[in-house]
Formats: structure tokens, sequence, C-alpha cells
């Protein structure tokens, strides 16, 4: 296990840099003239251009721009807004709400995904199953921001139940009711991923062979069909976390949320190319790291498979 550990670690060192350098490049290679629009309707002082032009290396190659931009962030230096905001700072006040927000939506499609997977999985096709599928069905056919349009104005405008804008510095129990419509969708992806994995392996040989051995259906389920119909569960889920860090800009925008979501769409709405940058390479390294952790599950939920 240490050894397959410490050869992933090495692999994700060139994703790394490959993802990285394209990011930078679509960024920053392929901008005209990043000052444009920097200074309102004027042009930007000659002053300023030749200051921004130093501090960010513009005049630099795109490649010399990206290997000195990777230097700093390796000692944890994001660069800074034209607006002359350390990027760093900006994620670590935006970094801890969206993670608080993706972790409600992770433990949400977590507990209710799983066990609305294995109600349905387990009990067949009856009611209760075409119910689950029914209502998953529904979930996936709406988009998030549908979900949260209509959750707010509904729970929040008409029936005064939730707050319609979360607070700056929100707790858990601030972020759940977002947390929920951000979660929603691949809630409805794991129930029908535990459904259809849990149906697959109750005809495998080695649940034949627990009950043949006489082992209560308790045991039977939670100890040989549940843990390995999880596997692609987790796949999904870790794979998921990353976009959840990252891709909860229509929710953010809803319910007025300020993470790292928000970081990216005013990034984009003024062109800051720099908070753009910083705030995709830390979701790289999210997706990066989940993806570690997923691969080095799989040995735990499935005996059968090891790592050399």
């Amino acid at each position: 296990m240490g050894r397959y550990t410490l050869r992933r670690l090495l692999q994700l060192v060139p994703v790394f840099l490959g993802t990285t350098l394209i990011i930078y490049y679509l960024v920053w290679g392929l901008s005209d003239d990043p000052f444009a629009g920097k200074c309102g309707q004027r042009e930007c002082p000659a002053s300023y251009v030749a200051t921004m032009t130093a501090r960010l290396n513009l005049d630099d190659p795109v490649i010399v721009q990206w290997l000195k931009y990777l230097g700093g962030l390796f000692t944890g230096d994001f660069g800074r807004t034209f607006s002359g905001n350390e990027v760093s700072d900006l994620i670590a006040n935006a970094a801890p709400i969206s993670f608080r927000l993706a972790l409600v939506a992770v433990v949400i499609e977590i507990v209710i995904g799983i066990t609305a997977g294995l109600v349905s999985g387990l009990r067949g096709r009856g009611y209760v199953d075409s119910l689950i599928l029914v209502s998953t069905l529904f979930l996936i056919s709406l988009p998030v921001f549908v979900t949260g349009l209509v959750v707010k104005q509904v729970f929040g405008v008409e029936l005064g139940w939730i707050r319609t804008s979360v607070p700056p510095d929100p707790t858990i129990l601030d972020l759940f009711v977002p947390g929920l419509v951000l979660g929603s969708l691949s809630m409805a992806f794991v129930a029908r991923l535990t459904r259809t994995s849990l149906m697959e392996n109750a005809r495998a040989d080695f649940v034949r062979t627990a009950v043949a051995k006489g082992l209560s259906r308790r045991r039977v389920v939670l100890a040989h069909m549940l843990r390995t119909s999880l596997i692609p569960v987790v796949t999904f889920i870790g794979t998921d976390l990353g976009a959840l860090m990252g891709g909860a800009v229509v929710t953010e925008g809803v319910f007025n949320i300020r993470g790292l979501g928000g970081l990216v769409f005013t990034g984009i709405q003024r062109q800051e190319q720099t908070q753009v940058v910083g705030v995709v390479a830390l979701l790289v390294i999210i997706y990066l790291v989940v993806n570690l952790v997923v691969d080095l599950l799989y040995a735990v939920l499935d005996p059968r498979i090891r790592y050399d």
C-alpha cells in the first residue's frame, strides 16, 4: 500500500503541472490586452501598466510566466489582483465557507442517497422502489438553479421558513438548505448508483456463499453486499466533492454565499485573471487529493482489491 501511495503521489505531479499550464495559458496566453476595461472608459496610466506588467511578469513568454507563478504557488503565494488584493487572502476567507457548504451537500447525498438506494435495491420492484425512482428522476431533470430559486421563493419568500440570504460567516445550520439544493442532483445519482450496484451484487457468488453459510440477512447486506456496492458510489462522491467545492457558483449566487464559486464568478466579471487562476489551481489540488483518497478506499471496501 505504501509503495502504491508513493507511486500515485508521483503521478499527481505531471497531472498538476499539465492542468495548471493549460489553465494559465487559457487565462493569460489568449488575452490580447489584460488591461482592457481595468480603468473604466479611459486607458490605464502608463505608470500603472508598467507596475502591473512587472508584478505579473507580463513581458515574459507565457511558459516563463507560468513557471514563476508556480514558484510562488509552492510557497503559498497565489498572486495579487489588479486591485492589489492578495488572492491567498481572498481564498482564505472564501474556502472555509465553500468547504462547509460542500460538506453539508456531501453528507446529505451520502445519508439520503445511500439510504434511498439501499431501500430501493433491497425492496425490489414495488411501490417504494417506484417512488424512489420517480423522485430521483425528477431531481435529475431539474437544473440546480431552478431547484434553488423554487426553494428560495416558496420556503423563503412565501412561507418565511428559511432565510433568503445566508449571512457573511454562515454556520453549518445556515448552509443546510443551500447544501440540500446543491446536493440534490448528486443525491439522486447516488441513490440510483447504490440501487443498481446492490441489485447486481445480489446475484454474485460471494453473496450466495455468505447466504449458504447461514449468515443473517443483515450481516450479508451490510458486511458483504453494501461494502462492495459502494465502490462506484465512492468514486462518484469523491469526484463530486471537487465539483461541489468550485461548481457551486449558481447556488452561492442564489443564496448570496461568499465562497469560491463567487470568487470565480466575480473574477471572470472583473477580468481578474490572477484570481481565477488561483482558485482553479486550488480546485485542481483538491480534485487530485480526493481522487487519491478514493483509490485507497477501494481496498478498504473490497478485500479482493490489493495494491502491490
